[in-house]
């Protein structure tokens, strides 16, 4: 069978999306190398059925990271034999665009996010465009290209004239039945406890909506917040929490493991995902932990954004949020955590729907994604 080597500029370790298409590869009969870059702070990896190997990079961010992370990438890609490539994001693209140019090396690119309408580029035009360039360089001479939802496909496909398939980084359903309508036996329906708790979980970034959840728990007293991940505002939100009186109320866990994060949420009483709507990356996006929730039965309150709007239209498992308003977020939670009809209602549903959205289903994708480049191998 083919050799495939998956990329991406994460450490690995939390990076749930590759670990499920290398494993699902893998489990198709591929030859797998999953490959990354390890960071100081990185775990060790866990044992797994297919090959994983991290980059050792000196720089960490910015410009020089990225130009030393793609001659490192190149260079290892020119000497590891390998049949097809798999891109994630637009940041491992060239070296791959560079081989089939060079070797008629076939590739995929997965757009896990709308790359170029980030918030890390606005106000950065120069930088902005160079990523354009790249995107409409390499995209359109891709032999497949997939993204995570309808709506950024959609966009993506406008935008640079070629089809993308849709593959959601949907849970894994871990043997459970799929379809029907009976609510998984692991899931109950929750109720709201005396002292709710509310649960993030993802990166501590910019246009998160964590600033302005935490001026909302202050007037929530009755609620606990815990963060479960690490970012660019650790420190401040950690500063945050400490002018404003919050230490007995909220907690950071940092970066947890899929396992333990797992098992964190389905503690919680709410799940949130909050994110600003100036980013298009944001608006389009359909988030990882929005799914996790679902799997854990946890009602949980997201944006009216087109991913979300159009799941809860279907299934009706979301409280959705207009906006990132303080007021609207306390009235909200607030609201939603005074009806425990509604609640346990929104747990039901969560579970029903985590029976149909699953990886198990999900992944079946990957077999019409790598029909177009099976050819070229």
């Amino acid at each position: 069978m083919p050799e495939i080597v998956l990329t991406a500029t994460s450490d690995l370790t939390g990076d749930q999306r590759m670990q499920r298409i290398a494993a699902a590869l893998s489990e198709m009969g591929y030859g797998v190398l999953l490959l990354g870059r390890v960071l100081p702070d990185s775990e060790p990896l866990s044992n797994r059925a297919y090959k994983q190997k991290r980059l050792k990079c000196f720089f960490r961010k910015g410009k020089l990271f990225y130009l030393e992370f793609q001659l490192r990438l190149f260079f290892f890609l020119l000497f590891q034999r390998h049949d097809l490539g798999w891109a994630a994001d637009l940041d491992t693209v060239l070296p791959h665009w560079l081989l089939k140019k060079l070797e008629g090396k076939p590739w995929v690119y997965d757009a896990h996010e709308y790359f170029t309408e980030v918030p890390e580029l606005r106000g950065r035009p120069f930088t902005k465009r160079v990523w354009a360039f790249v995107a409409n360089l390499c995209i359109p001479d891709c032999c497949s290209a997939v993204t995570v939802g309808e709506a950024l496909a959609e966009v993506l496909s406008g935008r640079y004239g070629r089809p993308f398939y849709v593959l959601r980084n949907l849970p894994v359903l871990n043997g459970g039945k799929e379809g029907g309508d009976e609510t998984p036996g692991s899931l109950v329906r929750k109720t709201i406890p005396e002292k709710p708790v509310l649960l993030y979980q993802g990166a501590l970034n910019e246009g998160r909506g964590l600033p302005e959840l935490l001026q909302a728990v202050k007037a929530l007293p009755e609620v606990e917040l815990w963060l479960a991940g690490r970012g660019d505002l650790s420190v401040a939100l950690r500063q945050m929490v400490e002018e404003e009186g919050l230490n007995e109320r909220v907690r950071f866990f940092g970066h947890l493991p899929p396992e333990r994060l797992s098992d964190l949420t389905k503690t919680a009483t709410l799940g949130l995902d909050l994110l600003d709507a100036s980013s298009l990356n944001y608006y389009y996006s359909l988030s990882n932990k929005s799914m996790d929730y679902l799997r854990a039965a946890l009602p949980s309150v997201e944006m009216d954004f087109p991913e979300y709007r159009r799941l809860h239209e279907q299934w009706g498992v979301y409280v959705l949020l207009p906006d990132l308003e303080v007021s609207h977020i306390v009235e909200t939670i607030r609201s939603l955590l005074a009806d425990e009809r509604r609640y346990a209602q929104l747990s039901e549903k969560a579970a029903r729907a985590a029976l149909a959205l699953n990886w198990e289903r999900e992944q079946k994708v990957l077999q019409d994604v790598l029909k177009n480049c099976m050819t070229h191998v």
